[in-house]
């Protein structure tokens, strides 16, 4: 069942608890979840308990977190299991292609039951980015160099997330890998044609696609070949090619529009505004609360008919959640 509830926003968090800031923020009808980081996390009794504070304000709130492994893993300590990052499976793969896919699989079904058990509804993970060696930012985070070995182990890494009830995000489309700038400081621009891009960076989100990956996030990358726009603002990237081209029906969410690559678009109603227009059905805001609460006071997007849908799709169609009570 649909709930319209969910809104096109993305929120970060101040800290271990929530304040009366942040319980205002998420009572706004166009906040549709929670985006956690490790400023959210100390222990595991603590992110149970904030977990359910924030199902607390709104119960239909979706919450995710950057959780990949390696230098990608916001909750640590001993409540969490340490994943290595993706690379060491790709090393895996070249000698033991069946073992690794069984390792990754594994270690998305980690991922996955240690998240449901704290009330995180997901995990920004797959990347799909490809390693070629010139991103600082991917690096170790990406899988392989091979588009195809990428498409097969990141499908195992699905599976294992599916297993445990927890749905995929793929990222960066239509790939981060190959530019040396950080999105994060800087405009990446990726100057390669875009046969040269679908014939490599785009074939493990054609695949998983097929498979029935229900969300994705472009990269705040320019292509000027294809387009002026970074990718995560362009018709062209996600209206055309994402959902025209490549057939898919499922979530986008946007990168951070308070990541460098994304000021181009203006302030922060204008990148939400950008975003939406491009495809997207969701923006994320992570650190700046001043431009969450700009952003929440001045925004007015255009009904989205399909966002209930594509939010039902990707959280509920996954497993119900496990309820999280508060520690005594």
């Amino acid at each position: 069942m649909t709930d319209p509830s969910r809104g096109p926003v993305m929120l970060g968090i101040e800290g271990l608890e929530l304040t009366d800031a942040d319980r205002t923020r998420l009572t706004h009808p166009l906040v549709g979840g929670v985006i956690l980081f490790a400023r959210n996390f100390a222990s595991s009794a603590q992110l149970r308990a904030l977990s359910h504070a924030i199902r607390d304000v709104r119960p239909s709130l979706v919450i995710g977190v950057d959780h990949e492994g390696g230098r990608v893993q916001r909750f640590r300590r001993d409540e969490f299991t340490h994943l290595p990052p993706m690379r060491t499976f790709g090393k895996h793969w070249d000698d033991d292609p069946d073992a690794a896919g069984e390792a990754v699989e594994e270690c998305g079904a980690i991922i996955a039951r240690e998240l449901r058990a704290h009330g995180v509804d997901f995990s920004f993970t797959p990347v799909l980015d490809l390693d070629y060696g010139a991103s600082g930012v991917i690096g170790d985070r990406a899988f392989h160099s091979d588009p195809v070995v990428v498409a097969d182990l990141a499908s195992c890494l699905v599976r294992g997330l599916a297993s445990e009830g927890v749905a995929a995000v793929g990222k960066h489309f239509p790939g981060h890998g190959y530019v040396a700038a950080d999105s994060h400081v800087d405009t990446p621009i990726d100057t390669r044609s875009l046969g040269d891009v679908l014939r490599n960076d785009v074939v493990p989100f054609a695949a998983l696609i097929q498979q029935g990956l229900t969300a994705i996030m472009p990269a705040h990358v320019v292509y000027p070949a294809v387009d002026a726009k970074p990718a995560g603002f362009s018709r062209i990237w996600i209206a055309d090619i994402l959902r025209g081209r490549l057939g898919f029906d499922g979530l986008v969410f946007s990168d951070d529009l308070e990541m460098a690559g994304a000021h181009s678009a203006g302030d922060i109603v204008a990148r939400a505004e950008a975003a939406l227009d491009a495809g997207c059905d969701v923006v994320l805001v992570c650190n700046d609360f001043g431009a969450m609460d700009d952003l929440l006071a001045r925004w007015t997007p255009p009904t989205q008919p399909a966002l209930a849908r594509r939010w039902a799709t990707m959280v509920a169609g996954a497993a119900p959640r496990i309820a999280v009570t508060t520690p005594a």
